[in-house]
């Protein structure tokens, strides 16, 4: 998560550029155990899976550094719409959790895909041996909003990746790094059978074995950058041994952990909007204001689900267990479940007595879609899936509805549109968006206060 404006003459430098000196002879990486601590980089640790993560690796005893440049918030201000739940500066954040807890986390304001240099001396000098990498622009509805979101979230993904690994290759530390990726790089056409881990084995011609990357199929710009991501993590585990494990992570609901629950100073971001707000979230929010769910085309898209605390069991799952150096980079489908969007939609209905209104689509994706996807690895290594279930549900409505008045319910609806063939279709498709009458008393705009 950092600052808006990013070169893109100086992010195709930082991806062209030749290497300036051979490499360097680099130590032995030394396999910590799970329970040893170990110095912790987490990359937009601001954000909504990265403080939430940040606390859980700090509770677990590791010595934990947030990176972040809090453009998330710069964005709030930009759309208009800040987070529903109030979220206190990430100073506020870090003294509040070592006051509750005696544990300390640092704090280091820092634009990763911009200041190379300053991120370099932060890992020469912390030498940490995992860096959670969650610092990109993550919406895939925001990289289609424009022009300069779509450069924006290839300037700051890609070449934040980018710099992130330069610098780990200089500083020479071998750190492992965590990478918060997407189901979406698979993409959501029906995949014809179970979607796997990463890699497929494939016969090239002359009957040569190969495994390879699941061939990618993004469905946004967003979701390209994560492709784009996969390739470098490729290329330096090949040319450099960095160890990488990229975590292709389905989509995220709830609010809140059981350690950012702990203190209202410790409350998690959620977001609610068109943008931002993923869509089991968005659902809840529409059901607390009594507004009809807004379901995009015929609701059939499947897509994985997982709630944000098995986030963070995840990434820990993943930190203690590193591939060698060398290795190809480990790749782990982070997901609980998987549903369909129509589904969803009929579950909340059934629990809060508010319907569904199907609206014409912003996106460009399929109508209906199958989605199988393997996830025996974090299953083997000890992940146990929380799936949607009633008490969780009523987690997240008690958010909403402790916090309504804070929504500015004109920003429930799909602002952001693929392309243009989609947003004519949206406008034409005015009588059902006239048709969700929006309460009078949240209609108004708040004004968005910094942070």
């Amino acid at each position: 998560m950092w600052r808006r404006t990013v070169s893109t003459l100086a992010c195709a430098s930082a991806l062209l550029s030749p290497a300036r000196r051979a490499a360097p002879a680099r130590r032995a990486a030394v396999r910590m155990a799970a329970d040893a601590p170990k110095k912790i980089l987490v990359l937009g640790g601001d954000g909504f899976c990265g403080w939430p993560c940040a606390v859980h690796m700090s509770d677990k005893g590791h010595d934990v550094t947030i990176v972040d440049n809090l453009s998330r918030r710069d964005i709030d201000t930009e759309l208009g719409c800040d987070s529903l739940t109030p979220i206190s500066h990430p100073e506020v954040r870090i003294a509040a959790w070592k006051e509750l807890t005696g544990k300390t986390i640092d704090f280091v304001n820092l634009d990763v895909a911009q200041e190379y240099d300053r991120l370099a001396a932060l890992i020469a000098d912390v030498r940490p041996d995992s860096i959670v990498h969650f610092a990109e622009q993550r919406a895939a509805p925001y990289s289609q909003k424009g022009p300069k979101e779509k450069r924006y979230t290839v300037d700051n993904n890609v070449c934040g990746t980018n710099n992130l690994l330069t610098a780990v290759v200089e500083a020479d530390c071998c750190a492992h790094i965590v990478h918060l990726g997407t189901m979406g790089v698979y993409g959501y056409g029906t995949s014809g059978g179970e979607i796997p881990e990463g890699y497929i084995d494939v016969i090239l011609p002359g009957g040569r074995e190969q495994k390879i990357l699941h061939p990618a199929y993004p469905g946004s710009v967003y979701h390209t950058t994560k492709c784009l991501d996969a390739l470098l993590f490729q290329f330096y585990a090949k040319n450099d041994g960095v160890r990488v494990t990229d975590l292709h992570q389905g989509i995220v609901w709830g609010t809140n952990t059981a350690l950012t629950a702990m203190d209202d100073r410790l409350t998690n971001r959620f977001d609610y909007d068109g943008d931002y707000g993923t869509v089991l979230n968005r659902f809840l929010m529409q059901a607390a204001l009594g507004v009809p769910m807004t379901v995009y085309g015929t609701g059939g898209q499947t897509r994985a689900f997982i709630h944000i605390s098995d986030t963070c069991k995840c990434v820990e799952i993943a930190i203690n267990n590193p591939p060698a150096e060398g290795a190809m980079p480990e790749i782990f489908n982070q997901v609980a479940e998987t549903r369909r969007v129509r589904d969803i939609a009929e579950i909340i209905s059934k629990n809060t007595g508010v319907e569904a209104r199907f609206l014409a689509n912003p996106r460009q994706e399929a109508a209906e879609n199958e989605l199988d996807v393997a996830n025996r690895k974090f299953r083997a290594l000890g992940f146990e899936p929380t799936k949607l279930n009633d008490a969780l549900f009523e987690e997240v409505q008690s958010v909403t509805q402790k916090f309504k008045d804070r929504c500015i319910a004109t920003k429930i609806l799909p602002a952001s549109f693929w392309n243009k063939k989609r947003a004519q279709e949206v406008a034409e498709d005015g009588d059902a968006r006239s048709s969700i009458k929006l309460p009078d008393e949240v209609v108004a705009p708040k004004a968005v206060t910094s942070r």
